[in-house]
């Protein structure tokens, strides 16, 4: 599965956009409020629908999370706005040949009871993909009675943080070529100082180090987030065909660890995983820029508001040709700060 194309009318901030997506890295930058996060929400819940026990518009909502559960609360917010329409195409590798998952709804529809077309093919086609969504606050230090807790509503987290929690639960690794695997485990392994254990009785992740056992809570919360990269490698999930999103791989990451991401995530890349990440740093969009090889794809995506708080997207293969690239006008504005001080 390769997702090639986003359309979206009247849904939360975009008025109209049509995306279309590169098969390797697609990386998104923008400002606070420019809808990167619900890019990525909206097309990692197309890739779970293809699950037939999964609704793409229920998951839309779960991953959103609009009051009381209504995908008409998605609609954007402007007078004479009653209907919205979302929709994304994939290429079937195998058939070479694309889909699409329509969702449409207006102001009075309820609760998630969208109109979906193209579900069944879509489900026919993608229903052996792998797809996670890697929020950008740490959970697994937090993995303990999660998932009973948020269906009994003691606490509110969408489901991507539900989903990464069983991910990294469940190991569909057995069988699989483990060579790679083994090599992005060791290079993780020397970020983290150890490996991942998860204990089933107490429903709890560890660090190990040695011999000796560390709870998740009490390590760093980078060190946590490279530890579940480490396990989602480990337990096969990000395999050949998969799909990876990943929202602000840098937050909380100390800066040296940024190549060795930008270098795993390449590397993912290269073994057939098609990624989209959404960020704020620099430094982390200019690693994809040096550290790419010449056969890498990689994409980057703007969105950003013009001065009549009008959306624009713009994308480009290089980053430093990337229009209204407000992470390059930040920093070019402190080194200014800096040069004259």
């Amino acid at each position: 599965m390769k997702i090639r194309h986003l359309g979206l009318e009247n849904v939360t901030v975009f008025d109209k956009i049509e995306i279309a997506f590169d098969e390797g890295i697609n990386i998104f930058i923008g400002e606070n409020g420019t809808g990167k996060t619900h890019i990525l929400k909206i097309l990692y819940a197309a890739c779970q629908a293809a699950d037939p026990k999964t609704s793409f518009s229920a998951k839309i909502v779960r991953t959103m999370l609009p009051d009381e559960f209504k995908i008409s609360r998605l609609i954007t917010r402007k007078p004479g706005n009653h209907n919205s329409e979302i929709k994304v195409s994939a290429l079937s590798e195998k058939k070479q040949k694309n889909h699409t998952i329509t969702a449409s709804f207006h102001n009075k529809t309820k609760k998630w009871d969208a109109e979906i077309r193209g579900e069944e093919a879509w489900e026919n086609e993608f229903k052996d993909i792998s797809s996670i969504f890697i929020p950008a606050k740490e959970i697994l230090s937090n993995s303990y009675n999660l998932t009973a807790a948020v269906e009994k509503n003691n606490v509110k987290f969408d489901d991507t943080y539900i989903d990464i929690i069983n991910s990294a639960r469940i190991d569909i690794s057995v069988g699989r070529n483990s060579a790679e695997r083994d090599k992005k485990l060791k290079a993780i392994e020397k970020i983290i100082g150890g490996t991942v254990v998860y204990d089933g009785q107490k429903d709890e992740f560890y660090l190990k180090i040695g011999n000796s056992r560390q709870e998740f809570n009490l390590v760093a919360e980078g060190i946590r987030k490279m530890a579940l990269l480490w396990q989602l490698v480990k337990n096969g999930t990000l395999e050949k065909g998969s799909v990876l999103f990943w929202d602000e791989p840098e937050a909380n990451i100390n800066p040296l660890y940024l190549s060795i991401i930008t270098d795993m995530l390449l590397e993912l890349q290269r073994d057939g995983v098609q990624i989209f990440i959404s960020t704020h740093d620099y430094v982390l969009a200019k690693y994809f820029e040096i550290h790419r090889r010449e056969e890498d794809s990689v994409l980057f995506h703007s969105v950003s508001y013009d001065e009549k708080r009008n959306l624009e997207y713009s994308c480009n293969g290089r980053f430093e040709d990337l229009k209204n690239n407000l992470i390059i006008k930040s920093f070019n504005e402190l080194l200014d700060e800096i040069y004259n001080s």
